[in-house]
């Protein structure tokens, strides 16, 4: 019993070490993207400012998309993080609201980097990185549906998935280039968006209250 402890004890370490690693590299990539672009970022740079070879960076991340996608990790957590009190209590219409602005203000001390990464991830040539974005688009809608406590099922949730990827795919493009105080814009932007999303779906079935 004592050694299966040890090992799990040092397994947590283990672990727990790593993922501060990985934060260091996500948080110096970052940095270097601020002061230049983050087509600029390459892991010889952030290998200097750490002190780590190539190889050690690999181990942590297969290329510099993975780093990217660990930065919408981050913004993902934010979102499903534990909702203030009374939140369910609230229509389904200000709880999508109020989650994918925890999403948006996540990402908002780097906007201009998020929006060079949406980019890279588009670039015609780069399939293996925009394939994948769709299917980790569609697990965000799914994750937001469920912290938002949507519950239909059959051809509503379909209608309820279409509308919400469409609501945030058309709030992320004006988001990347809002500069107002407080996303200010992004903000109406997406409540106007999820007021039309609202009208359609309750003529559709009912509403999404």
């Amino acid at each position: 019993m004592a050694a299966k402890k040890a090992a799990r004890k040092k397994a947590g370490e283990q672990t727990s070490g790593k993922g501060a690693t990985r934060a260091r590299i996500l948080v110096a990539a970052l940095a270097l993207a601020k002061d230049k672009s983050w087509q600029e970022v390459s892991f010889t740079r952030l290998g200097r400012r750490l002190g780590m070879t190539l190889a050690e960076l690999r181990r942590h991340y297969r290329d510099q998309d993975a780093i990217a996608d660990a930065w919408f990790r981050r913004a993902q957590d934010a979102m499903l993080a534990k909702p203030p009190a009374g939140f369910h209590d609230r229509p389904a219409k200000q709880r999508l609201e109020m989650l994918m602005l925890r999403w948006f203000d996540a990402l908002a001390p780097h906007r201009r980097v998020t929006a060079e990464m949406l980019a890279g991830k588009l670039w015609l040539f780069h399939p293996h990185h925009y394939v994948p974005m769709v299917f980790n688009l569609s697990r965000l809608i799914q994750w937001l549906r469920d912290a938002a406590g949507l519950t239909a099922q059959g051809a509503r949730r379909q209608a309820e998935e279409i509308g919400l990827t469409l609501v945030l795919v058309a709030t992320l493009a004006v988001w990347c280039r809002d500069e107002t105080e407080g996303q200010a814009r992004t903000r109406a932007f997406l409540v106007a968006r999820l007021d039309q999303a609202d009208g359609l779906l309750a003529r559709f079935a009912g509403g999404t209250g």
